[in-house]
């Protein structure tokens, strides 16, 4: 990819976004999570649904900002992180986050709680290798835009 291409833009329904949400709900393993870590501000929306699926009533954020106002990828950084750093590496816990791009933002849950299952709805080829369990493939070069983002109003008006 050149530096010059702007990346295609992939727009996401809420319907859309729900069901794949779904399927990932049921397709992580089976097992008796001690609680969800919603990474925010994307993951939030996930994890709302995958918690009521599971029937997961222990839930965290950590918050990690990883895009500009110009939503082009810096460097990531912890704004909030959980309120009780879960005890065994993470052992058991579940982290929801809505997309990994270059795994840059998985990584640094990864370090605080490596032995975490980490789950994201959509992937990008470069950060698959931080995610234990997603749905869709997405090229690196898609920008995928999701029904909560601002973007979408600008659509509807």
């Amino acid at each position: 990819m050149s530096t010059t291409e702007s990346p295609s833009k992939f727009y996401v329904t809420w319907e859309e976004f729900t069901h794949k949400t779904l399927e990932l709900s049921q397709k992580l393993p089976k097992r008796s999570w001690k609680g969800l870590i919603a990474i925010t501000r994307g993951g939030l929306a996930p994890a709302a649904i995958i918690a009521q699926q599971l029937n997961i009533r222990n839930i965290d954020t950590i918050s990690i900002s990883s895009y500009d106002d110009m939503d082009q990828q810096k460097k990531a950084e912890i704004i909030k992180t959980f309120s009780q750093i879960p005890e065994n590496g993470g052992e058991y816990w579940l982290v929801v986050d809505d997309l990994v791009d270059t795994g840059s933002t998985l990584n640094i849950v990864r370090d605080i709680l490596p032995k975490a299952h980490y789950a994201t709805v959509y992937a990008k080829p470069k950060g698959k290798s931080f995610v234990d369990t997603y749905i869709s493939d997405l090229s690196q070069n898609t920008w995928i835009v999701f029904p909560w983002e601002s973007e979408w109003k600008s659509l509807i008006n």
